[in-house]
């Protein structure tokens, strides 16, 4: 096995391999379509659709870095959660401790020429009860295929997610209270509310989807992203030829996409919720 050139290998888990075998391309300087350099446009057209969003609705669109390998944080006040909470630490993280150990396991992978995986959580407050669709626009499902669009996403969460699986129905259910305050603004120019809003569900477990339909209470996503594909480590491969070799990665890869996606993650929540205030 030699370590000849990257631009004849195949990178282990990156696109590489079925962009070939669908284009018969291998765009090995930079990954082409599958590089993340093409969510510009999706940041550039999410910062217009949470205008958008705030104006009509009052909607606030904040996400970050929820756990980075196995170093995770729980302690988030999801009412108050703001962007400044979310910027004071490079790894975009809110809780300062433990954003510290975060950026630890990532130096640590950086320096042994590894990488590792994390998790994105996302919130959107003040979103109206009764965006989305029963059946084939349900809103769960298209910030589903929104979040998963995005490049090294392997996993997504709404509310309680797979945690939800291992409770009762009894412990799970978010138990509706009355609500006479005014929580929501109108979802139209004209004043018109979609909703009167007269419930609130003392949890979240849903995370402010049922049905297909938002509740009115905090919106809650989660994205899991693999460890980068391109590593420093040596690694088994193949050719394009099918020659077995050995790959060592060259150039600028970070060892964590995480904290780079908190950005793209609230703008692809953004445009799904837009779009189905749109249709109101």
């Amino acid at each position: 096995m030699t370590s000849a050139n990257m631009s004849m290998k195949y990178r282990p888990s990156h696109a590489d391999a079925t962009y070939d075998a669908k284009y018969g391309i291998l765009a090995s300087s930079g990954g082409g379509r599958s590089s993340a350099r093409e969510t510009i446009g999706r940041v550039a057209a999410g910062a217009i659709a949470k205008k958008i969003l705030h104006k009509f609705s009052g909607v606030e669109i904040v996400a970050y870095v929820k756990s980075v390998a196995n170093v995770t944080c729980n302690e988030v006040d999801l009412e108050k959660l703001t962007l400044d909470d979310v910027e004071t630490t490079m790894v975009r993280c809110p809780n300062e401790v433990v954003a510290s150990q975060m950026e630890s396991v990532i130096e640590l992978a950086r320096n042994i020429g590894d990488s590792v995986g994390g998790v994105i959580e996302c919130i959107a407050r003040n979103v109206p009860p009764g965006l989305g669709a029963p059946v084939f626009d349900k809103l769960e499902a298209d910030l589903a295929k929104a979040i998963l669009s995005i490049p090294a996403t392997k996993g997504f969460e709404v509310g309680s997610g797979f945690a939800g699986t291992k409770m009762y129905g009894s412990d799970h259910n978010d138990i509706f209270v009355p609500h006479e305050g005014q929580r929501y603004s109108s979802l139209t120019a004209n004043g018109t509310p979609l909703s009167e809003a007269k419930i609130r569900a003392i949890d979240n477990k849903s995370g402010g989807v049922q049905g297909g339909i938002s509740n009115g209470e905090i919106i809650v996503v989660r994205a899991a992203f693999k460890p980068t594909s391109t590593i420093r480590k040596p690694q088994r491969t193949v050719t394009r030829e099918g020659k077995a070799t050995i790959l060592e990665g060259k150039g600028r890869h970070d060892p964590c996409v995480v904290v780079r996606a908190v950005p793209i993650v609230e703008s692809m929540v953004a445009l799904v919720l837009v779009d189905h205030l749109l249709q109101h």
